[in-house]
């Protein structure tokens, strides 16, 4: 587990200015030093929408998740979300994550990165000339001048063009640092390359669910660009929660005195230095085993029994 110190500093390339990474604890987002297991806000309310208290708490656990030495938060502003009953691919937005990290966390610590993301609305995905309202949306609940990365959320678009030269244009004015991706394709990052630097792209992927981001995986590490997958916790399960834990993941977790949730976790992080974890959780003590789970390192054979498993 990570200690509360909050020393991250690195080694620095002289003609770049830009931290050499020297761990693989670290990978780089743009010009921003991030540990590879951070904190996602989508759970923070539970797996039911949590009580009158819930917010309270949320505030008290992202304090405990900086403490405990995550510096990169994923969010969005309709998160926290919780599964609807039933529908693994439906949920209900709660809306209030990006004000409980301004109330948690401000002033925020200098080495702090917050990736949220726009496009998905309650009417479907946002047209290009919503972005910029969202974005400074998230700019007055976060209590930022300029956001850290960015991510396209798209749903259904054969070219991302036009909107993501919207996002690269506030880039330009200085709105946001840094630009990523969500729920893409291999030829969505090569069309938002052609107008703009992409630091990262977050797409579904566990070692039994979304293996069909493997080559996206790949591309993104010969490249440099962080990959961040999301339901690496919960598989097929989705927004219902949860982890997945196929037979074969309860013998190795066994093995290595840890938990299903643990050994997800260290098989995607072995995916390569660029992949980077961002679990969520409503539970302090979930928080810390997470946080663990990089230091568990999973021998060949393991690794093996793992990527045998059925995907779904």
């Amino acid at each position: 587990m990570h200690n509360a110190e909050q020393n991250h500093t690195l080694p620095t390339n002289l003609s770049s200015g830009i931290p050499e990474i020297k761990s693989t604890e670290f990978w780089r987002l743009g010009d921003r030093l991030v540990r590879r297991i951070g904190f996602g806000t989508k759970r923070l309310a539970g797996s039911d929408g949590g009580g009158a208290d819930v917010q309270e708490k949320a505030i008290q656990l992202l304090r405990l998740a900086v403490e405990l030495g995550v510096n990169h938060l994923d969010t969005a502003d309709f998160y926290p979300t919780y599964g609807t009953p039933g529908n693994s691919r439906s949920f209900e937005p709660l809306d209030w994550a990006n004000d409980v990290i301004f109330r948690a966390l401000s002033p925020y610590a200098d080495d702090l990165v917050i990736a949220t993301k726009v496009g998905p609305t309650a009417t479907g995905l946002a047209r290009p000339d919503d972005l910029p309202g969202l974005v400074e949306a998230n700019l007055r609940a976060l209590g930022r001048d300029s956001l850290d990365l960015v991510y396209l959320r798209q749903a259904g678009l054969d070219s991302i063009a036009e909107h993501f030269g919207v996002l690269a244009e506030l880039r330009s004015k200085g709105l946001i640092r840094h630009l990523g991706l969500s729920n893409v394709r291999i030829e969505h990052l090569a069309q938002a390359q052609e107008i703009a630097p992409v630091v990262a792209v977050q797409n579904r992927y566990s070692v039994d669910f979304g293996r069909v981001n493997d080559g996206t995986v790949q591309a993104c590490g010969d490249q440099g660009i962080a990959f961040v997958p999301f339901f690496t916790l919960t598989a097929d399960s989705r927004e219902a929660g949860g982890v997945k834990q196929p037979e074969v993941i309860g013998q190795i977790a066994d093995e290595h005195g840890a938990t299903p949730a643990q050994i997800r976790l260290a098989w995607t992080l072995s995916r390569g230095d660029n992949v980077l974890a961002i679990p969520g959780t409503s539970n302090p003590r979930h928080l810390q085993e997470n946080l663990a789970a990089g230091s568990i390192r999973l021998s060949p054979a393991q690794l093996d029994a793992l990527d045998a498993l059925p995907q779904s």
